[in-house]
């Protein structure tokens, strides 16, 4: 089959848009998405909303997009939802109809097939016990599995097998297997294999499972159907596969004639450490990591190679290629960003691109990105800004990260906006949460907004306090009140002798060598405070409300931010409320409650740091209800979706509608502030 799509003249220098034969597909150009578990499934089938994520990065002209991770072979291969289940007939109509849209946008589209063997859970999905070469638990699933006897491997073997033909049958242009953590990967591995059978002890035994698993996928799906293993290519742990024993079963895999393609990745999945930095990096790597080590196993082997770990830019999927390290790209939470990267590339818009920031959000709850927020919510919200069939007056106050997208949002609908700020620059927060070292990458959020309000024409005003008459002045049809929140120290006793982190992290306070932070969110911001401080030679204590760190938080951020307060030496003291903070000498002494006892305890510091979230600042916003047409009423309905009422009915003739949005009604995180943005705009 040949997926093809014409290009922009003068594009077709670009490696990244070059064709590449791979088996029998000719994909558009180099640029992939690569399997990940969306969550978007209903009941493991991917349904409507399912189909339409992918769609819209084929849409967005990337060569092939891959669904399904961790996609089930087996009723036993259940993590508890979230999966394709490929253990079914049911799910082949459903494939059917994704193929179909994928095609018809001229990309292609393959499948995930994979048995998580101990990565399983005996307590959800089936209710089965996991099963895996040994009985060796894994620290991160908790599972004690089965070991597995002659009738399990012979199981499934066939169940690859059939999974495979599944996809097959359901239009898909091929599978991919996986090693690493899931069940061929735990055969490969000494860590994991402790068997002393045929397929236990030398290399090549180890390779008779996943060896027998490929030829039975073969003969399911005959010759023409591509097939390839997403492959560790070093374990990176001492009792694991190095990088040597690595390219020896890749060799052997070669060998046997059954796959047409490695999709490379590194280390290990079994712990959330590994998960956050080997298997799927985050904030916390630099970009690209492992893309050396990738290009070495290339000139190692003779398969095509595709890669997909931290690669979040253009300029660095651009050097892969040219570089031949690699001959396929995946960037997949860049797609996640951005799904119309390579059409922007191909229209010469490559600086319109919206950037991933590395924020990890999209391994938080569900597929969805930090500031985009209509991935993974296709099926109610357009990436694809409608203009208004009538052009108004819209004012937005407040220029973070909600009042830039609702001034951008509201531009694209062909509006004309100002955007007043009381600031010096535009970002609200995001400004304070960038200036810690670890989180500096968030600022791509704003510097992004800030090139496409320049685009649209936005006016801006900086240093400008938008009081009630300043807006009116402006004789508004709208008015966006995204005024954000400050520090909340109400009802705090002794709020006096604490300082907060925005304080802190902005330098508006100095900070001495001893000091204690209070935090009451499970957010970023306390520990990126305490990190930063410790960064610089300070000398910290952290006391947190709940029992973990960072409890509120996606869970690569939670596990690096821990191991980084180790690190660092930072103490920490869980499960403890601050009650009171008092002058004591020189320094502070902070008064907590312990949480499940009751007990009162003091610590005192030369410093007290206290992260409490945010109080609404909304004294502009109380100033125009009484004279806005809704009484500043945003109607449920109109952010929900579920009804459409334009500006919240009728407008009286001369008067103005009136919103507010983010941590100007509650205290919340940037995603919300920018979803709320993007959901109330497109309606105005």
């Amino acid at each position: 089959m040949n997926i093809t799509a014409p290009r922009a003249g003068g594009a077709t220098s670009d490696p990244l848009l070059q064709p590449f034969r791979l088996k029998g597909l000719t994909l558009r150009n180099r640029i992939v998405s690569t399997s990940h578990a969306s969550m978007l499934d209903e009941g493991g089938m991917p349904l409507e909303r399912y189909q339409l994520y992918h769609e819209e990065k084929a849409r967005g002209g990337l060569a092939m997009t891959m669904a399904g991770g961790s996609a089930m072979t087996s009723p036993d291969s259940s993590w508890g939802g979230g999966q394709l289940d490929l253990s079914t007939d049911r799910i082949v109509p459903h494939l059917q109809s994704l193929s179909r849209r994928i095609h018809h946008r001229g990309a292609a589209v393959m499948c995930q097939v994979s048995h998580l063997g101990r990565r399983a859970t005996a307590y959800a999905g089936n209710w089965l016990p996991p099963v895996a070469p040994s009985r060796v638990r894994e620290t991160r699933n908790r599972n004690f599995p089965k070991e597995m006897d002659a009738a399990d491997i012979d199981r499934i073997v066939k169940d690859y097998a059939s999974a495979a033909k599944r996809c097959l049958d359901g239009d898909l242009d091929g599978i991919e297997t996986v090693t690493g953590g899931h069940l061929i990967g735990q055969f490969l591995s000494r860590r994991t294999n402790r068997r002393t059978d045929g397929f236990g002890g030398s290399l090549e035994n180890r390779a008779r499972f996943g060896l027998m698993a490929h030829e039975a996928i073969r003969r399911a799906v005959g010759d023409d159907f591509a097939v390839g293993i997403r492959f560790v290519i070093d374990e990176a742990v001492e009792d694991g596969s190095d990088f040597e024993e690595c390219l020896a079963f890749a060799r052997l895999f070669e060998r046997e004639g059954h796959i047409d393609f490695f999709n490379c990745i590194f280390g290990r999945m079994d712990t959330d450490l590994s998960l956050a930095e080997q298997n799927m990096p985050g904030m916390f790597s630099h970009s690209a990591p492992f893309l050396p080590l990738v290009g070495q196993f290339k000139r190692e082997t003779r398969l095509p190679v595709i890669h997909a770990a931290g690669i979040r830019d253009i300029a660095t999927a651009r050097h892969a290629i040219r570089e031949n390290l690699v001959d396929l790209v995946g960037m997949t939470r860049a797609h996640i960003a951005d799904p119309h990267i390579v059409n922007k590339v191909m229209r010469g818009e490559e600086e319109r691109i919206r950037p991933c920031v590395g924020a990890s959000y999209c391994l938080y709850k569900k597929v969805q990105c930090i500031h985009n927020p209509a991935s993974g919510h296709e099926s109610i919200i357009s990436h694809t800004i409608v203009r208004a069939e009538t052009p108004k007056r819209v004012v937005v106050v407040g220029g973070g990260p909600g009042g830039m997208e609702a001034a951008r949002v509201a531009a694209e609908r062909g509006h004309k906006v100002s955007l007043l700020e009381a600031g010096a620059r535009l970002g609200g927060q995001v400004l304070v949460a960038a200036s810690a070292f670890d989180r500096k990458d968030l600022i791509g959020i704003i510097d992004w907004r800030i090139d496409e309000l320049a685009r649209l024409g936005v006016e801006v005003r900086l240093n400008t306090y938008a009081d009630a008459e300043v807006v009116l002045a402006e004789q508004p049809d709208a008015v966006i009140i995204a005024t954000g929140g400050i520090p909340d120290m109400e009802r705090l006793e002794g709020a006096e002798h604490c300082d907060s982190v925005w304080d802190v992290l902005t330098g508006v306070v100095p900070t001495k060598d001893d000091v204690l932070i209070y935090d009451e969110t499970g957010r970023q911001a306390a520990i990126s405070c305490a990190l930063h401080l410790a960064r610089h030679g300070r000398v910290v204590s952290l006391a947190i409300a709940d029992d973990t760190l960072a409890i509120e938080t996606p869970y690569p951020d939670r596990v690096s931010f821990r191991k980084r307060a180790s690190e660092r030496g930072i103490r920490v003291v869980s499960d403890v409320r601050l009650v009171k903070a008092a002058r004591q000498g020189s320094g502070i002494a902070a008064r907590f409650r312990h949480e499940l006892t009751g007990a009162e305890t003091e610590m005192t510091a030369a410093q007290l740091i206290v992260e409490r979230g945010t109080t609404p600042m909304e004294d502009t916003y109380q100033e125009l209800r009484a004279r806005s047409a809704n009484n500043g009423v945003t109607d449920i309905a109109l952010m929900t979706g579920t009804e459409t009422k334009g500006d919240n009915g009728p407008q009286a003739a001369g008067s103005f509608v009136l919103h507010r949005i983010g941590d100007a009604v509650a205290s919340r995180d940037i995603y919300s502030s920018i979803y709320e943005a993007y959901r109330l705009c497109s309606q105005i």
